[in-house]
């Protein structure tokens, strides 16, 4: 090298840097990714547990849910310095906030978090039927124990409903839900009817109880949770099972999951039978109320009443869906059931026309018996198509014996005389 000369060497990439680079952004990519994994978990458990709810009551069991899932993480802060040091790394305050200040916040939210729980809990109850006074009380600080539950039941859920989405996923299953509002001690009737439905639809299934994991969080939650839980959470849960078909009936409920074929058919069989079960298929209490009307429609077809009468409540009720202010959903739901009360009543009237004096016949059995058109012609169709087919054989039949006669006989007689000539040639 030259004296006086100076040599500029550029220094090397620096590769551990790359490398934290590229580990910071793979985890960054994994840690949304299992975010979300364990949203949907958390959701699928949600479901597992109380059915798909109310809209009017879903945004009170989210508070719920979440509520006691923050109290066990803010417990174990207070009382395990090392997870605090933890959640405090993992949120950051900012820097003019002191790190006591944010473990006292988290004490606050451990012994304020289960209160706020129990009052949101007596909101899942209808307003007629919320306690007041000392019950009321008892309520809000059975959120203590409820919340810890809670939140136990919820992580033991999401592992469950996390292995059973990936079974679904590789049978190629769907799901689907069918919400109800449950009558006061109709569930066993509401499973004889899905039953009875799916049935009627050649979906054969037996009743089961639904499996321990899923039964038995179910009962301590509703012993412990009190009223409000108990509305939600159903004492018994009973599970369909068919050939490529699972339903499971809460009280807020009906899920469907299976086949695409048998899910789709399922649904519209349980959809066709729920007007006449034990619950309502909308929330409010104005379409309550309309569905009450509908029911007892649906009764009097069953019970082969007047067909004027109930064409006089089914007018009522028209007028009442002109009045009716609720979400088009329920309205629409109002509607169905409106019509399909009016189709089985026709069904019955055209079947009772066609029953012979002193014979008798239930309205189900009508409806069942009722055959689509364009399976079964009229008799005058049969008749018109037999004599067209002996004409046929007839013209066929003379053609033949014009081939068979004598050339002299063909060329001297028509076909009516060839047949002359052929039946006399027979007699004799």
């Amino acid at each position: 090298m030259p004296d006086g000369g100076s040599v500029s060497q550029s220094a090397p990439p620096d590769a551990y840097g790359d490398a934290m680079i590229l580990i910071t952004t793979v985890a960054g990519v994994i840690g949304r990714f299992a975010g979300r994994v364990l949203n949907s978990a958390l959701g699928w458990a949600t479901v597992l547990l109380f059915g798909k709810v109310a809209q009017s009551r879903q945004i009170l069991l989210l508070l719920v849910t979440l509520g006691s899932l923050a109290w066990v993480a803010a417990l174990a802060g207070v009382l395990l310095p090392s997870m605090g040091t933890f959640l405090l790394a993992a949120v950051p305050a900012p820097d003019f906030v002191d790190p006591n200040w944010v473990r006292l916040a988290m004490l606050a939210v451990a012994l304020i978090l289960p209160l706020v729980i129990g009052v949101t809990s007596l909101f899942l109850l209808e307003p007629r039927h919320r306690p007041s006074g000392r019950a009321a009380l008892l309520a809000v600080l059975r959120g203590y124990p409820f919340a810890l539950l809670l939140a136990m039941t919820l992580v033991l859920l999401s592992a469950i409903a996390l292995s059973s989405k990936v079974t679904s996923l590789a049978r190629r299953w769907q799901d689907a839900h069918v919400p109800i509002v449950l009558k006061p001690g109709g569930y066993d009737g509401l499973v004889a009817d899905v039953v009875d439905g799916l049935a009627a639809w050649g979906l054969p299934v037996t009743v089961a109880p639904a499996p321990r994991a899923l039964a038995i969080p179910a009962r301590i939650l509703a012993a412990v949770g009190g009223a409000g839980v108990r509305e939600l959470v159903p004492q018994r849960l009973l599970s369909l099972r068919g050939p490529n078909l699972r339903v499971l009936v809460y009280p807020s409920d009906i899920a469907i999951s299976g086949g695409k074929p048998s899910v789709l058919r399922a649904r519209a069989a349980i959809a066709i039978r729920l007007p006449r079960a034990p619950a309502y298929l909308t929330v409010s209490k104005e379409s309550q109320e309309v569905e009450d009307r509908l029911l007892a429609a649906a009764s009097a077809v069953d019970s082969a009443a007047d067909p004027a009468a109930i064409r006089e409540d089914l007018t009522a009720v028209d007028r009442r869906l002109h009045e009716l202010a609720v979400p088009f959903e329920e309205w629409e739901t109002l509607y169905r059931q409106r019509v399909q009360i009016e189709r089985d009543l026709l069904a019955r009237v055209r079947q009772q026309a066609s029953v012979p004096l002193g014979a008798t016949m239930s309205p189900a059995a009508a409806v069942r018996d009722e055959r689509d058109p364009r399976e079964a012609a009229a008799w005058p169709e049969w008749a018109a198509a037999a004599v067209g087919f002996g004409l046929v054989a007839v013209d066929v039949a003379l053609l033949v014996l014009a081939r068979l006669a004598p050339p002299d006989d063909a060329r001297r007689g028509s076909r009516s005389v060839i047949l002359r000539r052929w039946l006399a040639r027979l007699g004799g």
